[in-house]
């Protein structure tokens, strides 16, 4: 049974940074990648971020490209999303997600299982 638990969420300023961590158990993958995904209320919910679970490739939205940066620590079952030069755009909950793929956009797939989210509000 896959569990996710994302952390890291907060307020922040325009322009600040936040780092978001998941902790994934349970989950393994030589097709899918991982990522995040974040919707605002009453938003389509976006893929932000992906990472390969074969070799380490990512990609982002063009929302977030040069201003986001995802990466892993698989020993430590850990992901993570490393937000810079935040806007208030970037506000919402966020959530990583496995079984996640990239067709010109970051998308999830039907077996993805998502994390409970983390909050990332930006405001001045």
């Amino acid at each position: 049974q896959v569990q996710l638990v994302e952390s890291g969420g907060g307020s922040v300023q325009p322009g600040g940074s936040l780092r978001l961590a998941c902790a994934a158990s349970g989950y393994s993958s030589d097709y899918y990648g991982i990522g995040w995904f974040r919707q605002a209320p009453g938003k389509v919910r976006e893929g932000v971020a992906y990472i390969s679970n074969s070799d380490g490739t990512t990609y982002y939205s063009e929302s977030v490209q040069g201003r986001f940066t995802i990466s892993r620590d698989t020993a430590k079952n850990m992901v993570y999303l490393q937000m810079n030069s935040l806007k208030p755009e970037d506000t919402g909950v966020c959530y990583c997600v496995t079984d996640v793929t990239y067709i010109g956009k970051v998308v999830s797939t039907p077996s993805s299982s998502w994390g409970q989210g983390t909050q990332v509000t930006v405001s001045s």
